[in-house]
This record gives structure tokens, sequence and C-alpha cells, in this order.
């Protein structure tokens, strides 16, 4: 690109600063190489992504940390047989039926049903990415802020750079980055495992409740707790050095109204005198919703914060739809006509604009047409949340490829290939470990340290019981005590309008128009299994990064925000492999002392109840 092309400059600064504006065409792309180190780190990602999804603090491998460590292989292939790596490991969210029916619900399924819907629904993502392409793809404004990181540590191990005197170039600074990364994460995985949760104000009254449930970053609202480790601030909103500045506000205002209208009980689906519901005693030989035994039981009852998270979801869909048609119905219809021919304007790289999840809307309709059977639920559910998320996931590697220059037919071929060995080794991990570990998602009969109680999972099964066992008409229906939170989809409805008119009324207060209802009310959708510790470390991190050095250090910001983003990720990946299966999960080696006491030892009290009356073991009667 000539300097006078200021036509063909991204609109994204953030993009126009990380990208680079070349290519070679004539480098060849589906190599032997490309094939052998591919497969080979897709094989390895799948398994341990899967063997991990199990933890408390369940930690995905990211593409990058296979990625770094792939490069010397691909050096020493390259010097003696072609050119090229590229690869991709993605997670398998129907993994979480096989648990909620062989773990929580107690029934037998085979394998192969289990590898037919891990295969429909991993591929079903393909065709939406296909027909959106020129939608999110292309244009320049649909950009994915994960996606500069693996720009830029694809610059810093590939790109020949010259370095000032005295300076620092960029593969010097991530591998510095990487090293420290792995060295302190020997802390929070194994030396002092409260830095993933500093609660203290717990430590000033530990016999208090209300201080407990206050001060607990796991389990409450998390007031002044904070973590130190990366695993616990990256692990369920991704990285903070990827988050444009706006959204880390709107996530932290979200985070904000959520806690601050939440009761504090956290039990999540319970009876009217407050213990656990017992949801195997309302489930018929015939795995449907045994009627009698339910009324003889009583209604299911959220707690609020659980409740709440619902309402939010409702409103987040609502609030979607309206703010997209009042603040994008332009740009859209602009791109739909430049799609069949119109002409249109195209720079050198050619923002995603995330839709929240369809998770909440697929379990409602299934509920009312299809209530009482929890297996169609859940499959209705993930074919409807994954075959859309799994296009975003697609189109967000599309688009990374687009970046890199590498040709759409590779990069779906390899997608394609990949998609079909991860369903493989995902099962197949999945499929070893539930079978072999005792106990497994159980923390009723697991030891008190053990890491193996599938947050996600429990979420999961939770939900199938709220929307597919009880079903949506007995909670948010006219049978059930949850039906006021229908309104929150006229609240979210209603929401994008106020700003709209805001905007209108204040043309000059360009900050009015960053305001993004959609965000602001999803936000906390990851909570549960996400806690508040996560939330909080991560919009701290987020602001240090996306406000403070970019504003006032753009030139530092430029040069290592992803560097520094990849390299913890890396580091921090690396070492906790290597901990985790040679001191923890093989050779059980611990070390007790107070500083690797857990949240739920420091906070002990925090999920005990409130109400007057109920009896709780361990907890103080009201």
């Amino acid at each position: 690109m000539k300097k006078g092309d200021t036509d063909e400059e991204c609109s994204i600064p953030q993009v126009n600063l990380t990208v680079p504006k070349t290519d070679d065409p004539n480098m060849p792309v589906l190599t032997f190489r490309m094939w052998v180190l591919g497969l080979g780190a897709c094989i390895l990602l799948s398994f341990v992504n899967q063997f991990m999804w199990y933890r408390q603090n369940p930690m995905i491998i990211t593409s990058i940390s296979a990625q770094i460590a792939v490069v010397p292989l691909g050096h020493l292939m390259a010097k003696t047989i072609t050119k090229r790596v590229f690869f991709q490991g993605t997670s398998v969210y129907a993994t979480h039926i096989l648990s909620a029916v062989k773990l929580f619900y107690k029934r037998k399924l085979t394998l192969l049903p289990a590898v037919l819907v891990m295969l429909t629904t991993q591929l079903l993502g393909f065709g939406w990415a296909g027909l959106f392409r020129k939608y999110l793809v292309e244009p320049a404004e649909m950009w994915w802020p994960s996606n500069l990181v693996q720009v830029s540590i694809f610059r810093a191990l590939h790109e020949k750079e010259t370095r000032a005197k005295g300076g620092m170039s960029r593969t010097q600074a991530f591998l510095i980055i990487l090293c420290c990364a792995a060295a302190y994460c020997v802390l929070p995985t194994y030396l002092f495992i409260m830095t993933t949760s500093f609660s203290w104000l717990c430590w000033i009254a530990p016999k208090s409740v209300l201080v407990n449930q206050l001060g607990s970053g796991t389990q409450a609202l998390g007031i002044g707790s904070f973590a130190v480790d990366w695993t616990t601030i990256s692990s369920y909103l991704g990285s903070p050095l990827a988050s444009p500045w706006f959204a880390t506000a709107n996530v932290a205002a979200g985070f904000i109204i959520m806690m601050q209208r939440t009761s504090l009980d956290f039990l999540s689906l319970f009876m009217v005198n407050g213990t656990k519901y017992d949801i195997k005693s309302i489930v018929s030989p015939h795995f449907t919703l045994d009627k009698a035994a339910y009324a003889t039981n009583g209604p299911l009852y959220l707690s609020t914060f659980f409740a709440v998270t619902y309402g939010l979801g409702f409103a987040a869909l609502s609030a979607t739809i309206v703010h997209v048609l009042i603040f994008n119905g332009r740009e859209i219809w602009g791109q739909v006509k430049g799609a069949f021919g119109a002409s249109k304007k195209v720079d050198i790289h050619t923002k995603l604009m995330k839709q929240p999840g369809l998770n909440i809307i697929t379990e409602y309709i299934i509920g009312y047409l299809y209530p009482g059977r929890p297996v169609a639920n859940m499959l209705f559910k993930v074919y409807g949340y994954i075959s859309m998320s799994q296009a975003l996931f697609f189109i967000g590697d599309f688009k990374l490829g687009h970046y890199m220059k590498i040709p759409p037919k590779a990069m779906f071929m390899a997608q394609i290939v990949g998609g079909l060995v991860s369903v493989a080794v995902y099962t197949g991990t999945a499929w070893w470990m539930m079978e072999s570990i005792p106990h497994i998602c159980d923390p009723s009969q697991l030891p008190p340290d053990s890491p193996w109680t599938c947050s996600f999972d429990r979420t999961f099964f939770s939900a199938s019981v709220i929307w597919g066992l009880v079903g949506p008409r007995r909670i948010f229906g006219d049978l059930g005590c949850y039906s006021h939170m229908n309104w929150f989809f006229l609240a979210g409805a209603l929401a994008p309008c106020l700003v709209w008119l805001a905007l209108k009324a204040f043309p000059k207060q360009k900050w009015i128009g960053l305001i993004n209802m959609p965000v602001i009310l999803g936000a906390t959708m990851m909570m549960p299994p996400a806690s508040a510790v996560n939330f909080t470390s991560w919009i701290i991190v987020g602001f240090l990064s996306g406000y403070v050095v970019f504003r006032y250090r753009p030139k530092m910001w430029e040069r290592y925000n992803y560097i520094l983003s990849g390299g913890l990720d890396a580091g921090t990946t690396f070492m906790t492999i290597l901990l985790f299966f040679s001191l923890q999960y093989v050779s059980n080696i611990s070390l007790d002392w107070w500083g690797n006491r857990s949240d739920d030892m420091i906070c002990p009290l925090a999920q005990c109840p409130t109400a007057k009356g109920i009896v709780v073991d361990g907890c103080p009667v009201f």
C-alpha cells in the first residue's frame, strides 16, 4: 500500500496498528508441515481442553499456546521438508449433554448417539459461517479483538524486526513475558492458591454470615475481592487486554447493576423451606417429569441471583433486536445491498457485532412446545445455540485468515478436518474421564480439595431442570412463581430507545453513543458459573489496559499490549499443565498451609441462607 492510499486504511485503529498490510501470494499454505503440526496440535488441544473442562476453575488452552509450542518444530521442518502452519482447536458445547445425562441424571447413554450429537452440533455452524461471510468478514467494521492477539504473536515470532539501541524487540518482550508468566504461575496454581481470590473482608469477620456473603469472591458478591492469577482473570470472559475500553466499561456497568439487584442467597435450585431440591425424586422412569412427585414435593424455587440472571437474559435478547434496528439498521441494509453487487468501500483488511447467546430463547421455546422432557430440551438448546456460536467462531477464524492473507478455501478445509478430529478426541476424553474418575462432578462425594467439581456442567444441568424437566410454564408461566420475570422482555426493548433518545437530545455528548444496552444487560450471563472475582479482576485489568495505557501511553500499548496478552496466556498454560499433571493429578502432592486455603474455607458461611427458620448444616439459624 502506498502512503497516499488513505481509502484503504482500516477505520478501526486497533486493526490498523496491528495487522500487516503486505502479502506474499506465492507462499504455500496446504503443506505437509501444516497437516502434521496442525492435526497434532488439534488433537493435543482437544484432549487437554476437555480434561481441564471439569475442573472448578476450567482452563481453556487457546490456539496461541499451541502455535507457540510448534514454532521450533515448524522451523525444523521448514529447513528439512516444507513451509507454513495453521490449525484450530475449539471446544465442543455438546459435551454438557453427556455430563448431564450420565453424571447428574444418572441415566445410561451409549457412545454412538453421543458421537452423532457431538459431530452434528460442531458442523452446523459451517453453513451459517458461509452465508454470513460477506457481512461479518469482509467489512472493515467487523473485527474480533481477540484475533489481534494472534496477529501480534505471529508477527513477533516470524517477522524480522530491527530494534533501537538499548530497546527490546517484540520477540524478546514476548519470550520474557512468557517465562515470567510461567514462573509466576507456580504461586496461584500450587504454592499460594489464595491468590486466585483474595476475599479479605472474610478475614475481618470469618464467623459473620453477612460479611462472608459480602466479601466472598467465588461464592457471593465479592465486594473488595480480587485475584492476581491470570487464569481467574481470563477464564470466563477471555483476555481483558483484548477488550476495547468501551466494551469493558459496558460489562462493568452490567456487573455493578447485577450485584446491586440480587439477594444474598446463592442456592441455585431449592424447595420452599430453603433446602436443596432433590431433582432425581421428580424424574420418572421414562426420563420425564413425574407430575405426582412434583406436586408432592412442591414447586421449584430459584435464588434471586439465578432468577435475575435469567431476567437479564430475557432483557438482553429484546434489547439486542431493538438496538440493532435503531443504531445499525441502515448499515445492515447497506451491507445487504453491497453483498449482492452494489458498490461498497473496502479497506485493506475488509468488527464483530456480537448477538447474545440464543440458549435462553431456545430453551424457552422448546420448554413450552415439549414440556417435561429434559433431553429434548438440551438437544434443542444445543442445536439452536451452538449453530450460531460455532458460526461466529468459524467466522472469527475466517477473519484471522483474512488478516493473515490465508485463502478462504484452505481455511475451510483446515476447519473441516480439525472439526472432525476434535469431535473424536473430545468425545473420547469426556467418556474416559466420566468412566475413570469416581464421583466426578459430585461435590458432595468428592474430597474438599478435589478440582473435579464441573462448574459449567452443573449450571447446564440446572438449566435443563428449569427449562426441560419442570418447564418454563411451571417456572415463568401461569403455573409458576416467576411470571413477573417476563416484564424483562419489555424493559430490554425499551432500554436502547432511551439511549437513542438521549443521543438525539444531546448529540454533542459522544459518550452516550458508546452505551450498549445489550452488552450491559447480557454482561453477567456467564454468572453462574463465573463468580464475582472473575469479573472484578477482569474489569480492573481491562481498565488499566484499555483506558489508562491506551490513552496515556499509546505507543507502549501498540507495541506490547497484545504481546502481553499472548505471553500471559501461553506461559500460564504451559506451567499449569506441567504442574497439574506432574504434581497434582499423577502424584497428588499438595502443600497444606494457610496460603493454600480456598475461598470456601476463608468464607465458610458465604452460602448460608438468611431466611428465618431454615436449617442447613454448619450454618447459623436466623
